[in-house]
């Protein structure tokens, strides 16, 4: 027990160091709601200024919202890990005004290689993207403290 409240007071600090300096997820409004070991929950509003010409969600922002759940959920060991290569598949447009979340967890984590699914859905819980993400972890950490908190 004491193992998982250190494993995640580790993910929470690190949650906390990313979030400050992601300035390109602040910018998108893209807000962290959760994270644990392995796994991450974050959500986006789509603003008018985020739907394309045919009038729903640009897919790169859909992309850019499932993109960051997975860079959250592999970095919460706090282990800095990147991105090796990822994929996205559509289901269903999000529309102006849907509330996205993106839900990542953990598939495998085997040495320097992790893979995370990633779901993103809508307000009322239509799926309308599913990602793949395969990281590579890199030397050092990503908060230079957490292991103390």
């Amino acid at each position: 027990m004491a193992d998982r409240a250190r494993a995640q007071r580790i993910a929470d600090a690190v949650g906390r160091g990313m979030y400050a300096r992601d300035h390109a997820a602040q910018m998108l409004g893209i807000t962290l709601v959760e994270i644990g070991p392995g796994r991450a929950r974050m959500t986006m509003a789509v603003r008018p200024d985020m739907v394309n010409g045919h009038d729903i969600c640009h897919g790169g922002l859909t992309f850019t919202l499932a993109d960051t759940a997975f860079a959250y959920a592999c970095n919460a060991y706090n282990h800095p890990a990147v991105a090796a290569s990822c994929n996205i598949v559509f289901t269903a447009p999000a529309k102006r005004g849907d509330t996205l979340t993106a839900v990542a967890e953990e598939k495998s984590q085997a040495g320097r290689s992790g893979v995370y699914d990633i779901a993103v859905s809508d307000q009322n819980g239509r799926t309308v993207a599913l990602f793949r993400g395969h990281s590579r972890r890199l030397d050092g950490k990503v908060v230079e403290d957490a292991e103390t908190m």
